[in-house]
């Protein structure tokens, strides 16, 4: 299989709430948009992609209908630092406060309205025993 596109689907009760969440705090702007479904990209890379569908369209199986769950989204970011202060000034909930972890980040956790988790993180240089971890160099995105 070749993949020419990757992104999350978001399955909400509120298709537009959700949308303007991450149009206001993550910078994605509208591809295309109903009152059922949005692609947001990025307004600083179009490789980063997300979409927000009503979990109860008629395109999801009875089965898989509902709500996002067991999802956590990451986003890397220059300055995690920035990020934090910004998200906590606007009132988002900080469920992990900024901090440092030894595999090779600096991280916060946060959550969409829906209760998606948020992990914004900024990699660093792993301790020396998670440095081996990585075989010849730490990746962005690895840890």
């Amino acid at each position: 299989m070749q993949c020419t596109q990757f992104y999350p689907v978001i399955m909400t009760g509120d298709v537009a709430g959700t949308a303007a969440f991450y149009r206001a705090h993550f910078g994605f702007a509208p591809q295309f948009e109903s009152d059922w479904y949005v692609h947001l990209q990025s307004t600083q890379n179009d490789q980063v992609n997300l979409a927000v569908l009503h979990g109860d369209h008629d395109t999801i199986p009875q089965d898989g209908r509902g709500r996002a769950g067991g999802l956590l989204l990451n986003f890397e970011v220059e300055d995690v630092d920035a990020v934090y202060a910004r998200m906590k000034a606007a009132g988002l909930p900080m469920l992990l406060g900024l901090r440092d972890e030894a595999f090779g980040q600096r991280h916060f956790i946060t959550s969409d309205p829906n209760g998606v988790l948020i992990d914004i993180i900024t990699p660093i240089a792993p301790s020396a025993e998670f440095a081996a971890a990585y075989g010849s160099s730490p990746q962005q995105g690895t840890a």
